[in-house]
């Protein structure tokens, strides 16, 4: 069944299914399943087919690896909010703050101990900016757009200890498996960072509006929250109402940061290095870095347990909230799962075959990476999830960049900024939604003040994409 459009019907239930529910994991199931019963011409058969796809990735070590690593990482965030770690450093900073400019120094200077989760840095440091916004009577679409930009645009582009990296690295192996590259997946998922035009701008932009002029007020945003609409958020702020009990406690978030990023850098190193790498940035590249992240976190987890102990934290609870912590990372995990059976099922139908010999041989690699850009922020904003965009896109933009030419770095890092429009533009967004409950805005001016915004960094990428297309090969 090769060089057949078949391959393109589990996709498009996918985006299609995603766009009308909102959501991204019921379209996955039904895509899979389509897929499953076109490959075996039969419905009890293709079922049955789906969960061999499921099983086979489940069979995979890559995977396990990388499923081990968010389940642990997401534990690990979960021990560090209830032992108050990142309370008690947002609430040190919180007391030092006299202006709209420090107030937004302070949304950047928490990053380096906040960066590990988006939602778990909103939550923790939201209500302090609340309260500083009130007692200033500052602009609050002003302020979350910082905290949003912030957050969405440095942990994408972060090559380390962030619950990104291990989905963002396993993505791309999945996409150059079979193509017997030069490069390994860490290495492209390196190099893609510099790529990633769209975040880098909007950093640009939020460092810019942190130091810009304070400008009138905002007009005032409505305090009503449709509770109907929010009622998963709300279910996430009734985590932070529990967490305002915790006593605050900085050196607990500043001791497992430390370790996990040391860790993880040293644990490159020796690895590549034992793959024979000469430099520190070969090392880094010839490392297995699936294993690594999961060990370095692993580590982290054994010391950080030990050290709350021995600082009389309640064995119990760490241990409760380590499962929770985990287990709120079970929606990302059975996302990856369906991602990569998906892309079984599809390859399964030629899927590659047919984007060669179909759009590979008309679209030129030069407009490859912003084509990409392009589509992927526009089914990315109705989705409103990067994670769900990137495991849409990459099977995609990397089998274009091998037929038509282009750059896979580049196109890696198009799917990627693609994503990130998604994610920080969005209505459905979690970053929007939970920054403008928390902060007690009107989510739809929200969205559109954030829209305005991120425009002019969308049109900038594309550029940049094009650019880059015609100078990078």
């Amino acid at each position: 069944m090769n060089h057949t459009w078949l391959s393109l019907i589990p996709f498009i239930i996918v985006i299609g299914m995603s766009i009308w529910l909102r959501n991204i994991l019921p379209g996955l199931v039904a895509g899979i399943l389509v897929g499953s019963i076109i490959v075996s011409a039969d419905l009890l058969t293709g079922t049955e087919q789906t969960v061999s796809y499921i099983v086979a990735t489940l069979s995979d070590k890559t995977n396990i690896k990388i499923i081990g690593f968010l389940y642990l990482f997401g534990g690990l965030v979960g021990m560090m909010n209830i032992a108050g770690g990142i309370k008690g450093f947002s609430e040190w900073a919180g007391k030092r703050i006299r202006s709209e400019r420090g107030l937004l120094v302070f949304i950047w200077i928490t990053l380096p101990f906040t960066f590990m989760m988006p939602m778990f840095r909103i939550m923790m440091i939201g209500p302090i900016i609340k309260s500083l916004i009130k007692k200033m009577n500052l602009s609050k679409q002003k302020v979350g757009m910082t905290l949003d930009i912030s957050t969405e645009s440095v942990i994408v582009l972060l090559p380390v200890a962030t619950a990104f990296v291990g989905f963002m690295v396993s993505l791309v192996e999945g996409g150059i498996s079979g193509l017997n590259l030069d490069m390994s997946a860490y290495e492209i998922f390196l190099l893609s960072i510099l790529f990633n035009f769209y975040a880098i701008i909007m950093l640009l932009i939020g460092i810019g509006q942190t130091f810009w002029p304070r400008k009138r007020k905002d007009r005032q945003e409505k305090t009503h929250i449709d509770l109907e609409e929010k009622e998963h958020e709300f279910h996430r702020k009734g985590i932070k109402k529990e967490l305002s009990l915790v006593k605050a406690q900085p050196w607990n978030l500043i001791f497992p940061v430390f370790l996990l990023l040391a860790f993880s850098l040293f644990l490159l190193w020796k690895d590549g290095m034992a793959q024979g790498a000469g430099t520190i940035f070969e090392a880094f590249s010839l490392a297995d870095a699936t294993f690594v992240m999961l060990l370095a976190v692993f580590i982290t987890l054994v010391l950080t347990f030990i050290f709350y102990i021995l600082r009389r934290e309640r064995m119990n609870e760490i241990l409760y909230h380590f499962y929770d912590g985990g287990n709120q990372m079970m929606e990302a995990i059975s996302l990856l799962i369906l991602i990569w059976a998906l892309t079984l099922a599809a390859e399964d139908l030629g899927f590659s075959e047919f984007i060669g010999s179909s759009l590979g041989s008309f679209l030129p690699a030069f407009l490859t990476p912003a084509a990409i850009f392009v589509l992927g922020s526009v089914v990315g904003y109705f989705i409103g999830s990067s994670w769900g965009t990137w495991g849409l896109f990459m099977p995609l933009g990397i089998t274009l960049a091998v037929s038509t030419g282009a750059s896979i770095p580049l196109t890696v890092g198009a799917v990627f900024a693609s994503g990130a429009f998604g994610a920080l533009t969005s209505p459905l967004g979690d970053t929007t939604i939970t920054t403008a409950s928390i902060l007690d805005m009107d989510l739809v001016d929200y969205a559109k003040y954030k829209l305005k915004i991120s425009a002019i960094g969308a049109v900038a990428a594309a550029g940049l994409f094009i650019a880059g297309g015609i100078f990078i090969s």
